[in-house]
């Protein structure tokens, strides 16, 4: 699907488009544009990667006119570009609204004008049942692109969302700061031990954004299968990976936070596919003629259950170990 194609990452030097960048270079994909605002992660980038496929275009997606001369010729676009730190969301509210809601907007109308064939648009857990501005911002994000793919039409750009948990070793992930804390022989200290999270690798994360691109119909939502473990076992599992002394510290929760995350509510899990290691949940067309909804309803929510980081398969402590271990970047540390 991408031989001889162009290929555009908004937030493309952010983590997942690195991580992307490792993976579709080798393929006959014929350019790939990196846009983003930070001329200085770009240069390093550039530097890192040394490919004549690569193009870099300063923009910050909260500017359309610099969407719509960046996308033209794009045959598909993955938007990654978000402001994603929960506690700086929750004191800038209004900075969390003008680039994952407008930002969206104005990414998905930049690609209608331009003609691009499909846009997958990177969400998080945050978005269901969100208590938190980042969390509320996203979800409005998919709100808009749902909307934009009920109006498209049958020859229109195809719009569809990936929505993924806590992934390892992203940008803001707290594992490099419990190796950090190790290493200094500080106190490592977690918010509340019985606090769950979904754990993936940015390969994973690389590839449900592909299983999206390439299985997608208009408005399609998918959720890759994840397993989850508590923060105590995250940090217990670094401590004695690192031979560490260090003890582990309860600070209680930051402003914002969950004490678990769901990654499909109830109300998705009645339309939700199970695709073997997926999740597909299929677009609801309802338009605003509700009429026959007085009469014709959707199944029993009461008897649904979302699928959240409490009763997905839980990693023991052996298991967070083992997943540590089959990262590089941990087997760098422990060597350092």
């Amino acid at each position: 699907m991408l031989k001889n194609k162009t290929l555009m990452i908004t937030g493309g030097t952010g983590s997942f488009g690195k991580a992307v960048l490792s993976r579709f270079l080798k393929q006959d994909i014929r350019e790939i544009r990196i846009f983003s605002r930070d001329e200085l992660k770009q240069e390093q980038v550039r530097h890192q990667y040394n490919n004549s496929k690569l193009k870099f275009i300063i923009g910050d997606v909260r500017d359309y006119q610099s969407l719509l001369n960046a996308s033209k010729g794009v045959d598909f676009i993955f938007h990654a570009a978000a402001l994603k730190q929960v506690p700086s969301c929750e004191f800038h509210p209004m900075e969390a609204v003008k680039t994952n809601i407008i930002g969206t907007e104005n990414v998905i109308s930049a690609a209608a004008v331009n003609q691009v064939k499909k846009i997958v648009f990177l969400s998080t857990d945050k978005a269901v049942y969100p208590i938190n501005a980042m969390g509320v911002s996203k979800s409005m994000a998919e709100k808009v692109v749902l909307a934009k793919a009920r109006s498209e039409s049958v020859d229109g750009p195809i719009y569809c969302i990936t929505r993924y948990g806590n992934v390892m070793l992203s940008r803001g992930s707290v594992i490099p700061l419990f190796i950090s804390q190790i290493k200094r022989n500080k106190d490592i200290t977690i918010t509340d031990p019985n606090m769950t999270r979904f754990l993936m690798t940015l390969e994973d994360s690389v590839k449900l954004v592909f299983h999206a691109f390439k299985n997608a119909n208009q408005g399609d939502l998918f959720v890759q299968k994840s397993p989850a473990t508590n923060v105590y076992y995250l940090a217990l599992a670094l401590k004695e990976l690192f031979n560490s002394n260090s003890q582990i510290k309860v600070i209680g929760t930051r402003h914002g936070e969950k004490l678990y995350e769901s990654l499909i509510s109830r109300e998705e899990k009645v339309r939700a596919i199970e695709e073997q290691n997926y999740y597909r949940v299929p677009i609801d067309n309802r338009d605003l003629n509700y009429t026959k909804y007085f009469t014709q309803g959707e199944k029993e929510i009461s008897k649904m259950e979302d699928y959240t980081s409490r009763n997905t398969q839980f990693l023991e402590l052996v298991d967070v170990k083992k997943m540590l271990l089959s990262l590089d970047y941990i087997k760098d540390q422990l060597n350092a």
